[in-house]
């Protein structure tokens, strides 16, 4: 490992026949001061709005919702009886053998599958190749906890010599990251982020940091949940923290409305493609956005209600920027984490007020999760494949289900309908359970 970049020889006084040319490309990484450049280069998505970025991206602008019955398990004895699935899914398409998938959870399926579109997408179509400058960085909330808690159903009705063992390949949280990194031969670093609803969000951040220290060229960031279950629905709507808005599912989720009662769960995983700027440029890859700058904080007020005074919302975002090297008057527009929870929602309104002041009323904003709802691990995942297309396309989807104008939701949240825009600059906000919260700051290809 190399140790501390100011204290070594030039580049040039490195090429030592004994060093890798990993090693040395490492060196060249720390040897120089001025801070490394990351960029997107492939995106992969499967969401409950299609099962590709582009597919995806057009239902965003479109207004469509994601959202309907569920059809997982039996919901009649649930007050919340609707969900974002992602529908028709099989992970064999995406060169995942059925007998292999049988031993792996449904959130690690989803996350193969967006991680080999988003291979193919940037241009690696065969994987990695056994690349130690390759890594993999996943968030989740829940990994294969559902499937843990079936297990121990089972457990109970048939006995320990009953259960299956591939159980533990199953339920733990690093899975998704560890088959992302066996299947596609990423030998470089590999971890998984598990900060709830802001997991996705601080994945991607820290998979760009994780390159600009030298420590890769290639990171896979993202995320992947599969939450959706009898366990969940049941803890959540003790909360009364999920809609009831059953009879009109595609408008149950509604951030920043004043009728807003609470959120959708949802499903899925998104993975971005994450190189090193001069990496992507010498072998020829096409480039999506910039990755400029990201921070993580934590509230250290409760374990679910947000800060009255969204003192670690309005940080974090402060921060973020900061790291980005960009001033508020920058922002072009704001991917906003955006529940349809009546305390989220206000919060993160309040927050962006204490960042931005005035222009916090110019500014653009739009939830994502108005379509497909709150995937948890995945969402800032999700939200950031939107802020990427939004930088190529100089689109902006709305916020579907705004209705009723609320007093304390005062700002433009683009409703019902998408809107052409001036977009250099993005900014997307994931406020997770426990007072976590991340944000990640991208910018248009140069």
């Amino acid at each position: 490992m190399i140790s501390n970049p100011l204290t070594m020889p030039p580049v040039e006084m490195l090429a030592d026949k004994r060093l890798s040319p990993q090693e040395l490309a490492q060196m060249q990484v720390l040897a120089h001061p001025k801070r490394a450049r990351v960029v997107v280069t492939g995106l992969g998505a499967i969401t409950p709005l299609g099962q590709t970025p582009d597919e995806f991206w057009q239902n965003l602008l479109a207004g469509k919702s994601g959202i309907g019955p569920v059809t997982l398990f039996d919901t009649s004895k649930y007050k919340t009886r609707i969900a974002g699935e992602v529908k028709e899914f099989d992970v064999t398409k995406y060169g995942v053998d059925a007998k292999d998938a049988r031993r792996m959870g449904r959130a690690t399926l989803f996350a193969l599958a967006a991680a080999k579109s988003a291979l193919t997408d940037a241009g690696f179509p065969d994987g990695l190749k056994e690349n130690e400058r390759a890594g993999v960085l996943l968030g989740t909330a829940l990994g294969g906890f559902v499937e843990a808690i079936e297990a121990h159903n089972g457990f109970l009705q048939k006995g320990p010599d009953r259960m299956s063992p591939f159980l533990p390949a199953v339920i733990l949280p690093n899975m998704p990251s560890f088959y992302v990194a066996n299947y596609f031969r990423a030998r470089g670093y590999n971890s998984t982020v598990v900060t709830a609803c802001a997991a996705g969000t601080h994945a991607v951040g820290a998979a760009a940091e994780i390159i600009r220290r030298g420590d890769a060229d290639i990171m896979l960031g993202g995320g992947a949940d599969a939450v959706i279950s009898e366990i969940v629905f049941g803890a959540f709507g003790v909360m009364r923290a999920m809609t009831t808005r059953n009879d009109e599912p595609t408008r149950a989720s509604r951030p920043f409305d004043k009728d807003r009662d609470g959120f959708v769960i949802g499903e899925g995983s998104a993975i971005l493609v994450l190189e090193r700027l001069e990496h992507a440029l010498a072998r020829g890859a096409r480039i999506y956005a910039e990755v400029l700058g990201y921070a993580t904080n934590s509230d250290a007020y409760h374990f679910a209600a947000p800060d009255p005074q969204a003192i670690g919302a309005t940080n974090v975002m402060r921060d973020a920027m900061r790291h980005a090297g960009i001033t508020t008057d920058q922002v072009d527009y704001i991917n906003a984490h955006g529940t349809s929870t009546p305390l989220n929602d206000a919060g993160e309104t309040l927050a962006v007020k204490n960042v931005f002041g005035e222009r916090a009323y110019k500014i653009p904003i739009s939830s994502t999760k108005s379509m497909i709802g709150h995937s948890m691990g995945a969402a800032g995942a999700f939200e950031a494949v939107a802020c990427v297309m939004t930088l190529r396309d100089q689109k902006i989807h709305p916020t579907v289900n705004y209705e009723t104008p609320d007093p304390a939701c005062d700002l433009d949240y683009v409703p019902n309908t998408a809107r052409a825009a001036n977009i250099n600059i993005t900014l997307s906000n994931s406020f997770g359970l426990g007072g976590q919260n991340a944000c990640l700051v991208l910018s248009k290809n140069k």
